[in-house]
């Protein structure tokens, strides 16, 4: 049996705070596992009551049950490897033709490598198996792939490719058991040829690999089915990485209180530039609507007119010719600072962020605030602490974290190079993307999943950036305040739908902060 996933429906419960890695807790249903985790979790099922050929059956009839919801019947191709994903393949080919579906069943590999539980389930299959190859797809209307489960960390071999090519050429709907063949359940990666399915069943826990790209495409549906995996064969695994949820932050979300006042909610502080005006604006729109009491943007003399006349709920302040920060900081009830949203590269934006992180208060560095020390790195990574937060997209934490000799070692998949920087940085990091990675320096980490494809737009992470803001300001802790501001702005998307502009985003935020409210009450 391949390792096994299943998430179930969310708790309500707060505080649910992805532990520290090496930490011992209690596991999360938002908790991300390893293909080793969970095989780790198949192998500890039958000491705590639960045997494999029971787990086996169950994620068979799991499959079987979501192929028989979304599809009528139809001729069905099963593509069964030699290990227990192909043993699951077995059970799914048996239940559907049970229920009168024309099943056919090809093996990849040879019958008397299946042991165990997988053989067992091919004993139980009393039709023909006929070899896996590219000419066992004619006449399928349906593919279930069950061929390598967790799937490969090296590139298939030239029979396996042909077989994969001959899958996403047949031209009929895929399910895949656990994930796709070819994609890695470690890291999202493919090493080589990878299935691409319509539907994805998976059991016990998520893998890191269904959320991180291009693993999150490749996997179409994805459905957690719970096939009984006894809680003992889990109370031994520290999760690294969970999915961005709620229960993971919402007892620390800042809700205004009866005897609160503006100040109480916090002063969060913009510094803008001179040119793209609209970027700073959409930054502070977001801090107020998502929760700060006040919202400053400290603008050069040039645009104060602009961003004034422009305004109407933010205050707005003209800085020095000089562009100092000395006035704009004198206030410490300023308590959450942002800077890069419209600042533009001009030199002296290098001396304003790093004023701006002497000052010790809570910090969103974005945009341009990390691409103008793109030559010099470890000018700004030497200048962090615990209280900021970057909010890089690929292209700018490549220029900040893999320039050279001040790198800080952040080769290999996403995740792993968020927490890498993170560590480096001392610092929130929060590499942005379909599959935004949020890392904390000690160790904590999230994969946002809710953010849907219309906010590849400008300016959305201008909005962003000043959610994350607007929540420091608020008293939120930088790493809960970058995944509540990232969950959010993916709700607020998620409603808005089709034709989303950013501008449309801030308006937004109080109905994904009513939304919200609404889970965690349920």
């Amino acid at each position: 049996m391949s390792a096994r996933h299943s998430v179930p429906e969310p708790s309500g419960r707060a505080g649910d705070t992805p532990p520290r890695a090496g930490a011992p807790a209690r596991l999360s249903p938002h908790a991300l596992l390893s293909p080793a985790q969970m095989a780790a979790a198949d192998r500890a099922a039958p000491a705590a009551g639960v045997s494999g050929a029971r787990l086996m059956a169950a994620a068979g009839a799991a499959v079987a049950r979501e192929i028989r919801a979304r599809w009528r019947p139809r001729p069905v191709v099963v593509l069964c490897g030699p290990g227990n994903n192909g043993g699951d393949g077995f059970v799914v080919a048996r239940l559907l033709r049970g229920d009168g579906w024309p099943v056919r069943v090809a093996l990849w590999g040879a019958r008397d490598a299946l042991r165990a539980d997988a053989a067992d389930a091919a004993d139980a299959w009393s039709g023909p198996v006929e070899p896996a190859g590219p000419g066992c797809l004619a006449g399928a209307g349906l593919i279930v792939d069950a061929l390598l489960g967790a799937g490969l960390s090296r590139a298939p071999d030239e029979t396996l490719r042909a077989l994969i090519h001959a899958v996403n050429e047949a031209g009929a709907p895929v399910c895949a058991i656990d994930v796709p063949t070819g994609l890695d359940g470690a890291d999202g990666r493919c090493p080589g040829a990878a299935v691409q399915a319509d539907l994805t069943v998976t059991f016990c826990r998520r893998k890191p690999g269904h959320l991180l790209l291009p693993g999150r495409a490749l996997c179409g549906a994805l459905v957690c089915a719970d096939i009984g995996m006894p809680a003992a064969a889990l109370e031994r695994l520290v999760p690294e990485v969970h999915a961005n949820h709620p229960d993971l932050w919402s007892d620390v979300f800042p809700w205004p209180s009866a005897d609160g006042h503006k100040y109480r909610r916090g002063h969060a502080l913009v510094v803008g530039g001179d040119r793209m005006l609209g970027a700073s604006r959409l930054a502070c729109l977001a801090a107020a609507r998502i929760g700060a009491g006040l919202v400053t943007l400290a603008t050069p003399p040039a645009a104060w007119a602009i961003q004034a006349g422009a305004l109407t709920s933010v205050m707005v302040e003209a800085l020095p010719p000089d562009g100092a920060l000395d006035q704009a900081l004198a206030d410490p009830r300023r308590n959450a600072l942002l800077i890069g949203p419209g600042l533009g590269r001009a030199p002296g934006g290098r001396g304003q962020v790093l004023a701006l992180l002497a000052a010790g208060r809570a910090c969103v560095l974005d945009a341009d605030a990390l691409s103008v020390f793109a030559d010099r790195p470890a000018a700004l990574l030497d200048a962090l602490h615990g209280r900021c937060v970057l909010t890089p997209h690929e292209g700018e934490f490549a220029r900040l974290f893999n320039p050279g000799p001040d790198a800080a070692g952040t080769a290999g998949d996403k995740r792993h190079r968020a927490c890498a920087a993170a560590r480096r940085g001392g610092a929130v990091v929060v590499l942005k993307g379909a599959d935004t990675v949020i890392a904390a320096p000690d160790g904590r980490c999230v994969i946002n999943d809710n953010a849907p494809a219309t906010l590849a737009t400008a300016g959305s992470g201008d909005v962003l950036a000043g959610g994350i803001a607007g929540l420091l300001a608020a008293g939120m802790p930088p790493f809960e305040a970058a995944c509540a501001a990232v969950w959010l702005h993916g709700l607020a998307a998620g409603r808005l739908g089709p034709g989303l502009l950013a501008e449309d985003l801030p308006g937004a935020l109080p109905g994904a902060l009513a939304a919200l409210a609404g889970l965690i009450r349920t």
